[in-house]
């Protein structure tokens, strides 16, 4: 929970699918939704929950949910060797940025209410705009008057 530090179960997928890598936020930062950005950071085994880990931001995949805008930066972890010649999206396979888009136009297909589309995929340099949008967005509601 951004708000209170806790790790708490948000929901568990209704479909058959599971996330192509793990799945967090960054801190400080207000997205489209009126949550922290999405992150999700592609790791060679998956980390325990509410560890923070340091990402370097390839790519982002726009996308609208029931809450509204609703960005995913696409990361790698800047020191594992595995990812040290990935820095943009076109570095990752083809393979693996259809697998990440397909996931997320199908992840909340059978739960009530919920929906979600794809509206385009871009680099790291529109992944950087989002993060600064996103922080900028988050200065803005905690401004006191």
């Amino acid at each position: 929970d951004h708000e209170t530090g806790r790790v708490f179960l948000d929901r568990r997928l209704f479909t058959a699918t599971t996330y192509p890598a793990d799945y967090g936020f960054v801190p400080d930062t207000l997205g489209g939704d009126g949550d922290p950005l999405d992150a999700l950071v592609l790791l060679e085994d998956p980390v325990y929950p509410g560890v923070w880990v340091a990402a370097r931001p390839v790519g982002v995949l726009f996308m609208r949910d029931e809450a509204g805008e609703d960005a995913k930066l696409i990361c790698v972890p800047p020191k594992e060797p595995r990812w040290a010649n990935v820095h943009d999206l076109e570095d990752l396979t083809p393979q693996l940025v259809e697998e990440i888009q397909h996931f997320f136009e199908v992840y909340k297909a059978l739960e009530p209410g919920k929906e979600s589309s794809t509206a385009g995929i871009a680099g790291k340099d529109a992944a950087w705009q989002e993060i600064e949008a996103s922080r900028m967005n988050f200065r803005a509601m905690h401004q006191h008057p």
